[in-house]
């Protein structure tokens, strides 16, 4: 494929098929990591701009801002580099220094607040507040507040779910991490709207309050709902299903596992996403077709998921882990795992 100008990438991710153990369901994860940014976000980034575009809140030569724990922001600037806008992000400790070094390698700008924040939690609260402020005191500003941006949501209908439908054909479950929504529901949505009757399952970490409960902190990143914070506008829970919960070590252990065995890296809510689907697709009998959306890469948490004395001075280490995946993807390293279409 040749196109124009880098935006044109966006979209079109490549499909891996996985193989388990003792289980008939054909299971395939869509690699998000592959879109120019590294991660789903560029797609719901570049619709938001868009919107904004046509219905008048960015002009010619103004300055987003946006609250982000980096994939969104990263996905911000390679659109606002491409289309002349200038950028600010506003992050807190949870956007790790790879994210903060790509947004500053695409003419981005950063704002950190959260001083003071413990490592495990969020301050997603002041991320906003502090984004909403700068963009009122701006001439010519546009704040696009994913977790309430409908754009954000749209962004997946015609997109994913399409590309989905495409490949697979009809699929009976998908699996996917859920924060501002925009993302799992979009493609609900559009699942929905060609007709399929496709149950949709949302995996959070645990001591997100989504789905309810108290809550506690958490290290995976741009995923789930932290304590105190407002549940997005853009969740649309009649679309979903099911929910899951993710550990921490659950979510970081799965992304070390598939790095060190099948070479593929994966970012923290991936890893998430990827254990509790897998779990949870092992005890199911008869056959079926399952999706696996991993939202990014893993490129960009080497400090932390993959660094041995991040993971040792949190005690995240768990070989029980491992020794599941171990059994439930037996077999894999015999050929039987391919990347592209269904039929390969």
């Amino acid at each position: 494929m040749v196109v124009n100008r880098v935006l044109d990438l966006v979209g079109k991710t490549p499909l891996l098929r996985l193989q388990l153990s003792n289980c008939k369901w054909d299971v395939f994860c869509k690699l998000e990591k592959f879109n120019p940014g590294g991660s789903m976000k560029d797609r719901m980034a570049l619709n938001m701009i868009n919107e904004a575009e046509k219905n008048g809140k960015l002009r010619p030569g103004g300055t987003i801002i946006e609250s982000s724990s980096g994939n969104t922001a990263i996905g911000l600037a390679i659109a606002s580099a491409i289309k002349g806008y200038k950028f600010i992000a506003v992050v807190d400790h949870h956007a790790s220094p790879e994210k903060i070094k790509m947004i500053k390698a695409y003419g981005g700008q950063i704002v950190v607040v959260g001083d003071g924040y413990p490592a495990n939690e969020v301050a997603v609260i002041e991320r906003e507040q502090t984004a909403r402020a700068i963009s009122e005191t701006m001439e010519n500003a546009f704040y696009p507040n994913q977790a309430d941006n409908y754009a954000n949501r749209a962004a997946y209908i015609d997109t994913l779910a399409t590309e989905l439908i495409e490949e697979l054909g009809n699929i009976d479950e998908i699996f996917g991490a859920i924060g501002t929504g925009g993302s799992l529901c979009g493609t609900a949505m559009g699942l929905k709207k060609q007709g399929r009757n496709t149950l949709v399952t949302a995996v959070e970490p645990e001591g997100s309050i989504i789905f309810g409960g108290d809550g506690k902190p958490y290290f995976q990143s741009g995923t789930g709902n932290p304590i105190g914070a407002s549940i997005p506008q853009i969740i649309d829970y009649s679309l979903i299903d099911y929910n899951l919960y993710s550990t921490d070590a659950e979510a970081f252990n799965t992304c070390r596992f598939f790095a060190k065995n099948y070479g593929l890296l994966i970012g923290g809510s991936a890893g998430g996403v990827l254990y509790k689907a897998i779990e949870s697709l092992i005890k199911k009998k008869g056959k079926g077709i399952a999706a696996i959306i991993l939202c990014d890469g893993g490129e960009r948490y080497l400090d932390t998921v993959f660094n041995d004395e991040w993971m040792n001075k949190n005690h995240l280490m768990d070989d029980c882990i491992s020794r599941n995946l171990r059994d439930w993807l037996r077999g894999m390293n015999n050929g039987l795992i391919s990347m592209g279409k269904r039929s390969i």
